[in-house]
């Protein structure tokens, strides 16, 4: 999730809105941002309109050039920046293809499965929101589980060229350029006319450490380049006589952020309907009429929206495969107290035993601020307090801070039993498939804006008071540095993967697995052992793979009406048997019963064929199949193999 956005005053004048004077009344917000206007030069496009409803309704439009028409070198120096850092983060990926995400390989493995699903469906026509090509026969629900369609799609050509694998760092290190290519040009041409300050603030939104955290498996969530855009597009609902306009390209982003990640786009309304709140009471008196403006073309693209999502989100809560909410523990996944002051351990002032004891995974490191950029916040807050919009955003962070604390707070990884705000919430419907500590991910943007504001005023009082250039230039680069550079980020950490073995890369798994068997991997997969759905995705999907890594509906047999998520499917006597086996559990006796239940499983997932890869314990599996079945697996193509075509095939002869 993830991450919200908000508008830095409330008003248009695009790039020419700054700050008002510390020492002015909040009710006069408007009145002076309209004279500090003439001080700086126009931006080529605006949110609001500088001017009253009722006089920009006469006023004849003034046409301005597009933005790509303004380009300058400090723009195109500003995405180069962007780009490279984005290369730089992801390119132990690059240099090492047979290397795999070390923190979150499971997750890397996922997406590389999702990608090819996408490609899937451009090339063979399948059907989109639900797949057989895991957990046969029960498959996948892929609205229910994060299936990326809006950028699978669209990676087609990469992935049927270059393979999953290449598409999956292509992915990552493309979200993460677009992202803050994207956040640079909405705060330049919207909210700032400081191309520093913009520069400042897209930075630190795009590489704050916990997107770098989630860029170690997490693709979906830091590709957040719509979140400015839907942040601008928000906004500019409160232009008079668009609606309909304006009310469809929300919609457009909307949708288009649905198929991205869901979790995100949550957030980023939360947040917006917070900000649009409080922005609509600061500005009921100098703007009677825009509520009304902004809630037309809100009907417009919440009506369009949900015409559009209708299906596919039927599909996510109702259809095959769907669930109720998150397993209780990772509901419970809070952000620890102590966290937000410290420092992530991809950070270079960070390391992996703090962080460690802060967080629940590497993953999942969304509140690590450290002590500087707490202290220049609440520095920011205090400096321009008599702005509407600074304090609004502090208080949006505030908020989602104490979301993302949980259930029960935690403070330097013990439990301090005190209730938190979550603890209200994480079983009410929807919110109850939200993680928790996720929440803290949306206050990067925040202070992301809150940085340019400030760097923006700063840029202000200079050109305002020429004596004091100097010292408010130190002091400004001096606080920001102090809050930012202990936070640069480090490349992502790799390890060599296992390859996918000659028995699939060769075209041997054809001679066993159709449209009428799948194959049976050992041990079945699941989070530890993801390497199944890399191969399935190697193979463009022809291959169907039996168990999962996915979020799938729990079926507890003790509560049939227990509909929540696990991570894996539902127990069966052979997937638990090696499941138990690979953990260091002996063998136990291999009685009649065990086989016939293991032929059962085999017949229930229709199986062609079991390989087993060399591994931790392959021989004890290797062993235990081997007494279960009746027959020796031959070597071949790097991998154990055993036919049972004819064990599972037996059932419709006999019948």
């Amino acid at each position: 999730m993830t991450i919200t956005g908000i508008d830095s005053t409330g008003q248009s004048a695009g790039g020419n809105v700054l700050p008002p004077d510390p020492a002015a009344d909040a009710d006069d917000l408007d009145a002076e941002l309209r004279a500090l206007e003439s001080e700086v030069a126009a931006a080529p496009i605006s949110v609001i309109p500088a001017v009253d409803t009722e006089d920009a309704e006469q006023a004849a439009p003034d046409p301005r050039p597009r933005w790509w028409r303004t380009l300058t070198w400090r723009d195109v120096l500003a995405i180069v920046t962007f780009i490279a850092v984005a290369v730089f983060v992801t390119a132990p990926l690059w240099l090492n293809l047979d290397h795999e995400l070390r923190d979150d390989p499971q997750d890397q493995a996922f997406f590389e499965w999702m990608l090819a699903h996408g490609a899937r469906v451009l090339t063979d026509g399948v059907y989109p929101f639900f797949s057989d090509r895991m957990n046969y026969p029960d498959g996948v629900n892929m609205m229910a589980n994060t299936s990326v369609l809006a950028v699978s799609l669209p990676m087609t050509p990469v992935t049927a060229v270059f393979g999953p694998h290449v598409a999956f760092n292509a992915f990552l290190t493309l979200a993460l350029a677009a992202t803050g290519i994207s956040w640079y040009f909405v705060l330049s041409r919207q909210f700032v006319s400081s191309r520093l300050a913009a520069w400042v603030g897209a930075l630190f939104a795009t590489f704050a450490p916990s997107m770098i955290s989630h860029a170690g498996g997490h693709p979906n969530i830091v590709s957040q380049f719509l979140v400015p855009l839907i942040i601008w597009r928000t906004l500019a609902l409160r232009v008079p006589g668009r609606a309909v306009r304006n009310g469809l390209l929300l919609a457009g982003l909307l949708v288009w952020q649905a198929f991205i990640n869901l979790e995100i786009l949550f957030m980023t309304a939360v947040g917006l309907g917070i900000f649009c709140l409080v922005s609509a009471i600061a500005r009921r008196r100098s703007r009677p009429g825009e509520t009304t403006t902004f809630l037309r073309g809100l009907g417009v693209a919440g009506g369009t929206t949900l015409v559009l999502l209708a299906y596919p989100l039927y599909v996510q809560f109702f259809g095959p495969q769907s669930y109720h909410g998150l397993p209780e523990f990772v509901r419970y996944f809070g952000a620890d107290l102590g966290s937000f002051t410290a420092y992530a351990q991809r950070s270079i002032a960070g390391n992996s035993i703090t962080a460690g004891r802060l967080a629940q995974n590497a993953a999942e490191e969304n509140a690590f601020f450290g002590w500087g950029l707490v202290i220049l916040f609440f520095g920011l807050v205090a400096w321009m307090r008599r702005n509407v919009t600074i304090v609004t955003l502090a208080g949006i962070a505030l908020f989602f801070g104490a979301m993302s604390l949980g259930p029960s707070i935690r403070l330097n990884g013990v439990d301090t039993g005190v209730p938190g705000l979550w603890s209200l919430l994480h079983s009410v419907p929807i919110l109850n498939s939200a993680v928790p500590t996720r929440w803290a991910l949306a206050i990067a943007p925040i202070v992301a804006i809150m940085l340019a504001l400030g760097c923006q005023r700063a840029s202000d009082l200079m050109k305002a008071q020429p004596a004091a250039r100097g010292p408010v230039r130190v002091a400004m680069i001096t606080a920001v540095a102090m809050a930012l550079v202990p936070l640069t980020p480090t490349p992502l950490r790799t390890t060599p993967m296992d390859p996918v073995p000659a028995f699939v890369t060769s075209g041997e798994w054809k001679q066993y697995v159709d449209e009428n068997h799948t194959l049976v991997a050992l041990p079945l997969p699941d989070s530890s052992y993801p390497d199944p759905l890399r191969w399935s995705a190697y193979t463009g999907q022809d291959m169907r793979i039996v168990s999962a890594y996915a979020l799938l509906p729990s079926r507890n047999p003790l509560d049939p009406t227990d509909r929540s998520a696990q991570f894996a499917p539902p127990w069966r006597p052979t997937s638990g048997l090696m499941a138990s086996i690979k953990q260091g559990n002996p063998i136990p006796e291999i009685t009649e019963t065990r086989r016939e239940m293991t032929l059962a499983d085999l017949r229930y997932w229709k199986a062609g064929v079991v390989v087993l890869t060399p591994q931790v314990r392959d021989i004890e599996m290797l062993r235990a199949m081997t007494q279960l079945l009746g027959f020796q697996p031959t070597w071949t193509g790097g991998a154990w193999v055993w036919d049972v075509r004819n064990l599972v095939d037996s059932e419709k002869t006999n019948q």
